[in-house]
């Protein structure tokens, strides 16, 4: 039997890098990238997503939101540097289709205030010696839902910056893979932790 295509969307606020990763290998996804949604109509993601002729969107509301996923059938929602809190309703009425990419590995750097350079800047700071990315699904506390994927890198004596896009290259990776998974419906959620079908 074969499996049935996703409809997608991905929800950014800025330049959108993860979102072209997605657009770039769309072609080996069950799944289609069907919106973009921005709180800032600014993003440079939405001008990627437009040069993709993708539909895009701007909306600040919480309720406009909800209706605009339910108008496009969405099976999956993406937060791809997504600087704006879900409400607890839509969370839950999405449980387990929300995949988030997180620039440090879970439970280290996450969490409220934890996110952009702010991540790198601490992680510097700290002088950990491993950091990397985590793909994990959203629940209603920042950064606490089930892992799905995370990827380490040894942390060099550089500065944040160049952290950063060390980091970015992971990102881009596992959200991909992650992505696809959920499109071969090979993601399951049991007692709180992900496990990866075959």
């Amino acid at each position: 039997m074969s499996l049935q295509s996703k409809n997608i969307a991905v929800l950014i606020s800025g330049g959108g890098t993860n979102l072209q990763a997605l657009i770039d290998n769309e072609k080996d996804f069950n799944g289609k990238i069907k919106i973009v949604i921005s709180n800032r109509k600014d993003a440079y993601g939405l001008v990627r997503a437009e040069k993709n002729n993708i539909d895009t969107f701007v909306i600040k509301d919480n309720e406009v939101l909800l209706k605009t996923l339910k108008e496009n059938n969405i099976d999956l929602i993406v937060l791809a540097g997504y600087l704006k809190i879900l409400p607890k309703s839509l969370i839950r009425e999405y449980e387990n289709k929300i995949i988030n990419i997180h620039p440090s590995l879970i439970p280290a750097f996450c969490g409220s205030g934890f996110y952009g350079m702010r991540v790198h800047d601490a992680v510097i700071k700290k002088g950990v010696k491993y950091s990397g990315a985590t793909t994990h699904f959203v629940n209603e506390f920042a950064d606490e839902g089930p892992i799905i994927m995370q990827e380490a890198l040894l942390v060099l004596d550089s500065d944040a910056e160049e952290l950063q896009k060390r980091v970015l290259e992971i990102e881009h990776k596992i959200l991909v893979k992650s992505v696809k998974y959920f499109c071969d419906d090979k993601l399951k959620v049991v007692n709180g932790k992900v496990m990866i079908g075959e």
